[in-house]
């Protein structure tokens, strides 16, 4: 019983983080219909940019993070109005690998700056020790799924409740319709790469906390791929589902079974989903007519 608690708990925890990650991932498909293979980097960047904000030029928490998110906020917009926008209109099939060479120069700049060998930082979150039903639970693993929750409701928020929540919610359902109805199309795709950023950016800064500042936080964001095809390609609560669900897998069979099988059995997880329900489990259904 114990052991399948700790799992379960570190299981949540990673799956809150790939939620968070999937999130950005979701929020760019379903606002301008672009596949972004860079997500598993824009973790990576984020990481490093609170590490650059924190440890290096020695900000406070609080500092350092807003920082870091203006930054990503910055980069998200950058990359769309410089590298995206001038695409509109061209085959998937090219925009596809601008995302592919848009992760590999990210993923080179990180190297270059700070080099491929693990970085320390200060812990943020407590590791002391807790007891949960007589088991006792890293504290930072329970604070990680708090945060990603708070994170992730507030993201659900936004998009019921917020002016610029539903105009994404019209550009993502119809944009011509929504270009009718005096909705900048341009503007919300510039907002949905600046959330996917700063979504990355919480995700990659948890996840260097739970483990390390290094280029490993790239290779965790190719989990989202797994994440967002069970859920659905523009299903956002099939994200958190998918998230959650991925994390607990891993967990349990790393646990019970085999480390190196918990790294395959995602991709075991998304070529089944695939082949029952090629949308997602919470995915629309579209049928095009030729």
């Amino acid at each position: 019983m114990s052991t399948f608690l700790s799992l379960t708990v570190y299981g949540l925890a990673d799956g809150a983080i790939l939620a968070l990650a999937a999130l950005g991932f979701v929020l760019i498909y379903k606002a301008t219909q672009v596949i972004n293979f860079a997500q598993g980097e824009f973790l990576l960047v984020g990481a490093y940019l609170f590490y650059t904000c924190f440890v290096i030029f020695r900000l406070p928490l609080v500092v350092a993070v807003v920082a870091a998110a203006a930054l990503a906020v910055l980069l998200g917009v950058l990359v769309e109005r410089f590298i995206l926008r001038p695409l509109v209109g061209e085959n998937a099939i090219s925009v596809i690998m601008v995302t592919i060479g848009l992760s590999s120069v990210l993923k080179s700049l990180v190297q270059l700056f700070f080099g491929t060998s693990v970085r320390e930082q200060p812990k943020i979150l407590p590791t002391t020790q807790v007891k949960l039903l007589g088991v006792s639970i890293q504290l930072d693993r329970l604070l990680a799924i708090v945060i990603a929750g708070i994170v992730l409701v507030g993201f659900t928020i936004f998009f019921r409740r917020s002016r610029h929540g539903i105009a994404m919610r019209a550009v993502a359902d119809d944009q011509p319709a929504a270009l009718t109805m005096g909705i900048s199309v341009r503007r919300v795709f510039a907002l949905a790469w600046a959330l996917a950023a700063t979504s990355a950016l919480i995700a990659g800064v948890l996840l260097a906390d739970l483990s390390a500042v290094d280029q490993n936080i790239a290779a965790f964001g190719l989990v989202v791929f797994p994440v967002v095809i069970m859920g659905g390609l523009d299903s956002v609560p099939g994200t958190i589902v998918g998230g959650l669900t991925i994390g607990l897998l891993k967990s349990y069979v790393s646990g019970y079974a085999d480390a190196g099988l918990a790294e395959v059995i995602p991709y075991i997880v998304l070529t089944g989903v695939l082949m029952v329900r090629p949308y997602g489990i919470f995915g629309e259904t579209r049928i095009e007519r030729v």
